[in-house]
């Protein structure tokens, strides 16, 4: 059995490439490198995005949440050897459903597990689910190429 660790915000820099505004996880409390992750993003209410979206009834769009799904996975996938230093690209999303709105305040708690890998070819999918409050509010499953 691996072993479970953590990551600070630091350590998840370290791993994958995006950066504010884009980054879009701030910790790992549960991470077994290239298997799963559990990290977690806390929504600013200071987000530029809430300006828009919407004005009086803010909600974070549905394709943050998709995006800190693949980082979470970015994550998952760049602690294998195979993929260190390579870079994840967005291949496909399949089977997205949102359950529940994602508010200013809130902290999303990201899960991303491998599901399968094509390693001939570089390509992973990791089946994601993310949590606010104990409540499901996303799922998806997200197919990533390491370039």
């Amino acid at each position: 059995m691996s072993e479970v660790k953590t990551l600070t915000h630091e350590q998840v820099m370290e791993i994958i490439p995006h950066r504010d505004p884009m980054l879009l996880i701030d910790e790992a409390t549960e991470f077994v490198p290239g298997e799963r992750i559990v990290a977690k993003f806390w929504v600013d209410p200071a987000r530029d995005i809430f300006r828009g979206h919407f004005p009086g009834d803010p909600v974070l769009p549905g394709v943050y949440s998709v995006e800190a799904s693949a980082q979470a996975s970015d994550l998952v996938l760049m602690t294998k050897e195979s993929y260190v230093g390579k870079t994840p690209l967005f291949l496909g999303i399949n089977n997205v459903r949102f359950r529940k709105k994602i508010l200013p305040g809130d902290t999303l708690e990201i899960h991303s597990e491998l599901a399968s890998e094509r390693p001939e070819k570089a390509i992973a999918t990791c089946k994601c689910s993310i949590y606010t409050d104990g409540d499901l509010a996303v799922e998806s499953e997200v197919t990533i190429a390491m370039r």
